[in-house]
């Protein structure tokens, strides 16, 4: 037996307004529909539902029977209702974001306090990786989404050439040098020119590198690294320090009073800071997206 909600509602409405034609004014229907949706319900119960032979219509005994059940099924279809509409309202939930260390330290703090403040149900997972393994991890469902430096290198998986990509905000690199160092006074420096120095770079699995690469090979130079790291945080001491010569994002270098950042000219594609974003995001990671565009916009 199949008892739909919406011809319940009609059944109802008739008990309490005394009548079909009254029922149908309170429903904004059809008498005629009325009559249709009660007879649909009478024929679900193989049961008549209505007594119609006097002047007034009235309830059988099965009529009175499922009164007794039809208010509260539809106050709970209402209340379910009512906590749907509720959680549309309500953004909640993990969370799974990837970053690199650079993004994670001197971009995503200002996002992260807004997602603590709009959205405090948001249960977040931060991952700290290189932006390539960040991508892949995102094309691999194992992140919601990312925030990686783009371009990513050319030799990530098809998974990730299909994530969307949204560009955010110009990432610059810049070359950072001791105050003391031969390059700390040049209004700019080409890639080309970073061959006559030891270099301590990032080491190859990250979007940075990639990038320098290529800026290395369009000037047909070899590069001398000396050492290679996963943290712009370990590069700066050690650029401090006189290691060698590194090249980071200028916005890592906030605060330092060791280091001398000189802008890395004739490089010609341009940085940026993005995210990667799977085909089905949640609500949540669709509202980190947006609080993203409008922090990083400011």
């Amino acid at each position: 037996m199949e008892l739909r909600s919406d011809r319940l509602r009609v059944f109802d409405a008739v008990v309490r307004q005394g009548g079909f034609s009254s029922a149908a004014r309170a429903l904004g229907l059809t008498q005629s529909t009325v009559s249709q949706a009660i007879a649909a319900l009478e024929a679900d119960a193989g049961e008549a539902l209505f007594d119609r032979s006097g002047r007034q219509v009235t309830l059988t005994e099965a009529g009175r029977a499922l009164r007794s059940h039809a208010a509260a099924v539809l106050r709970a279809v209402d209340e379910a209702r009512a906590a749907l509409e509720q959680q549309r309202d309500v953004i909640a939930g993990p969370l799974a974001v990837g970053s690199s260390d650079t993004l994670a330290t001197w971009v995503l703090p200002p996002v992260l306090a807004e997602l603590r403040r709009v959205c405090p149900l948001v249960e977040l997972r931060l991952d700290n990786r290189p932006s390539p393994a960040i991508a892949e991890a995102v094309a691999g469902h194992q992140l919601d989404l990312g925030v990686v430096s783009l371009p990513l290198p050319p030799g990530v998986s098809a998974g990730v050439r299909a994530l969307k990509q949204l560009p955010l905000q110009p990432q610059r690199d810049v070359v950072a040098v001791a105050k003391g160092h031969a390059l700390a006074k040049r209004a700019r420096v080409r890639a080309a020119e970073l061959a006559e120095y030891p270099l301590v770079l990032l080491d190859g699995t990250t979007a940075s590198r990639a990038w320098l690469d290529a800026q290395f090979a369009a000037a047909g130079v070899q590069p001398r690294v000396v050492m290679e790291m996963s943290s712009v945080e370990v590069l700066k001491r050690l650029a401090a320090l006189g290691f060698g010569v590194t090249v980071v994002p200028e916005v890592a270098l906030g605060g330092t009073r060791e280091l001398v950042g000189v802008p890395l000219a004739g490089a010609p594609q341009r940085r940026m800071v993005g995210l990667v974003v799977g085909p089905n995001p949640s609500r949540a990671a669709r509202a980190f997206v947006e609080l993203t565009r409008k922090v990083l916009k400011r």
